[in-house]
């Protein structure tokens, strides 16, 4: 039994995923020093590219009449095209994130980040990319713990992720800087309020943009040049600034104000305001 990917699921240790807004994103990896041969059949799925969380990964890819070793850094990427066949030896262990992306949804993000008639991505094996790599890495909290996870922050990263890659990879030269780009205070207004409506962050940022009758991306980029602030980052500092005002004004359970600050349980509550806050909630409380 294997994968979408052609890996053997007996041998994979870590097997998360997560749903973006038009990306698939998986996390896959494993301990084993030998593995399975991965082949994949050629099918219509899009693109594939994969960002390696560890070093020393080696795999040898056979083509049609010769074979290739590479070497996998970390911070390295791949991208495949799924329309064809792949076949590779797999000799170390690997931690990658994934993303997938149909050819539908390539388009939709070349569009969104004006750059109309990207079709493809360019093959990439073993090649350096941080910008990629970091973006990937502020996945994983949320592909380890999906339950914690919040939609418009999910949706916000594979926006992020998607735009970079057609913008990267794309073949087209990257778009002229963006004019200034605000929201109309009718705008800004229905979008926080939609925002404060879903103070967990489970609402996607299409539904946000598409009620302010806007596309994906310019939502997003006129979001930021209008408050200072992402979609997510912003709510995120309104659940926070609520979570201050019940802890200074109540003596209710930290379980029940996280609840009622949109985080999946106290444990989530108290991970997230230490972060930012630089105190647990308990001792912000008493502190104040």
């Amino acid at each position: 039994m294997t994968d979408g990917f052609g890996c053997p699921l007996k041998q994979l240790s870590i097997n998360q995923s997560l749903a973006g807004s038009d990306i698939g994103i998986f996390r896959k990896g494993t301990s084993d020093i030998q593995l399975d041969q991965v082949k994949t059949s050629a099918s219509d799925r899009g693109f594939v590219v994969g960002v390696s969380s560890l070093g020393g990964h080696t795999r040898r890819i056979f083509h049609e009449h010769h074979a290739t070793t590479h070497d996998f850094g970390e911070n390295s990427i791949y991208i495949r095209d799924l329309s064809e066949a792949y076949k590779a030896d797999f000799s170390s262990p690997f931690d990658f994130v994934l993303f997938e992306i149909s050819p539908a949804s390539l388009n939709r993000i070349a569009d969104e980040a004006e750059l109309s008639g990207v079709t493809s991505l360019s093959a990439e094996t073993a090649s350096k990319d941080i910008v990629l790599a970091n973006l990937a890495r502020a996945l994983i909290p949320a592909l380890e713990r999906p339950e914690e996870a919040s939609a418009l922050f999910v949706d916000q990263m594979a926006t992020a992720i998607g735009t970079y890659l057609v913008q990267r990879y794309g073949g087209r030269p990257t778009a002229t800087a963006s004019r200034t780009r605000i929201l109309s205070r009718s705008h800004e207004d229905l979008a926080k309020s939609i925002l404060l409506e879903n103070l967990e962050g489970d609402i996607s940022i299409l539904d946000v943009a598409q009620a302010c009758d806007l596309s994906r991306g310019y939502f997003i980029r006129a979001f930021r040049q209008t408050t200072g602030m992402t979609p997510y980052q912003w709510l995120l500092n309104e659940r926070i600034n609520r979570a201050r005002e019940l802890l200074r004004a109540s003596n209710a359970p930290l379980a029940e104000i996280a609840i009622a600050c949109g985080f999946a349980d106290q444990s989530h509550f108290t991970r997230v305001f230490s972060n930012i806050v630089g105190l647990t909630p308990g001792n912000w409380r008493r502190n104040s």
